[in-house]
């Protein structure tokens, strides 16, 4: 039975999938967990443990996609097994690089890290931390 999982981190959330996206249900656990991500500024599909993915599957990402540009979210995948890649290259979706992952996650880190010390020191004293 495929599994989705959500990790928010800031104002971008990673949904890692495993298993195989071939039927319905899966398709539709899969649309669930993207368009409850509303709130996010980029949303993030880890395909790594994704092992089949069907027509309705590929039909599901192409929507997801859609729904993302009208809620002016950015929609990646990241690290397609071979044979999930073999079905996305007939579709014309952005498959992040380990290096964009690692420069979204540095960036969402260094937000964090301002909003932390900005919160426990008064703005004067920032100026000293940046």
């Amino acid at each position: 039975m495929p599994t989705v999982h959500i990790d928010k981190v800031g104002e971008m959330a990673i949904i890692e999938c495993a298993g195989r996206f071939v039927r319905s249900e899966a398709a539709l656990k899969l649309r669930d967990a993207v368009t409850s991500q509303a709130d996010a500024h980029v949303v993030i599909l880890d395909l790594t443990e994704m092992h089949a993915l069907g027509g309705g599957g590929l039909g599901m990402l192409v929507l997801l996609q859609r729904w993302a540009q009208d809620h002016d979210i950015r929609f990646k995948l990241f690290n397609p097994s071979t044979p999930v890649r073999d079905k996305l290259n007939h579709v014309d979706f952005e498959i992040a690089t380990l290096e964009q992952m690692m420069t979204l996650l540095s960036r969402i880190d260094r937000q964090y890290s301002r909003a932390l010390l900005e919160s426990q020191f008064p703005t004067h004293q920032l100026s000293q931390y940046s």
